[in-house]
């Protein structure tokens, strides 16, 4: 990280949507269901609840999560039509070799397009324990100006 800048104004910050806890690590930080769990955090007591702001790492693990989770060009009427990636066109296919090698691919293309991700440095797209149809996408990424990979998991139901 250069010297003297904060992590956010590095890697930016915005809401909170999803369940992030992250902790500089090389074992995974994020786990997202692809459909149930992804939501604003609230902080505080039920009494006094507030929006949490996602920022720095936090911030960047949950835009690749929402990235690989939005459909490739839904966000066009809004003026980005590549954002997304093209995992949602594999369900309904069945888990199977060719499947999870086009789901590297499309998690390779999505990452790809994330500017505040300087490498990909691992990948790796398997069968669920839990599930025999759903995806668990495992990847490690090197922030730009942060020398500390930052680990993400996500499960596609297929």
């Amino acid at each position: 990280m250069a010297a003297g800048r904060r992590s956010y104004e590095v890697l930016g910050r915005d809401l909170a949507l999803t369940a992030f806890r992250g902790v500089p690590s090389a074992v995974p930080l994020e786990v997202a269901d692809s459909w149930g769990t992804l939501d604003l955090r609230m902080q505080g007591s039920p009494e006094q609840a507030d929006l949490s702001i996602a920022a720095g790492r936090e911030n960047l693990a949950q835009a690749l999560t929402l990235r690989l989770l939005t459909e490739r060009g839904a966000l066009a009427a809004l003026g980005h039509p590549d954002y997304g990636s093209r995992l949602v066109t594999l369900i309904g296919r069945g888990n199977s070799e060719t499947v999870r090698n086009l789901a590297r691919l499309h998690v390779i293309e999505a990452v790809r397009q994330e500017p505040r991700v300087q490498a990909l440095t691992a990948l790796s797209v398997a069968t669920s324990q839990d599930s025999a149809d759903t995806l668990r996408i495992a990847l490690s990424v090197v922030p730009r100006g942060d020398d500390e990979p930052l680990a993400l998991e996500v499960e596609v139901a297929l």
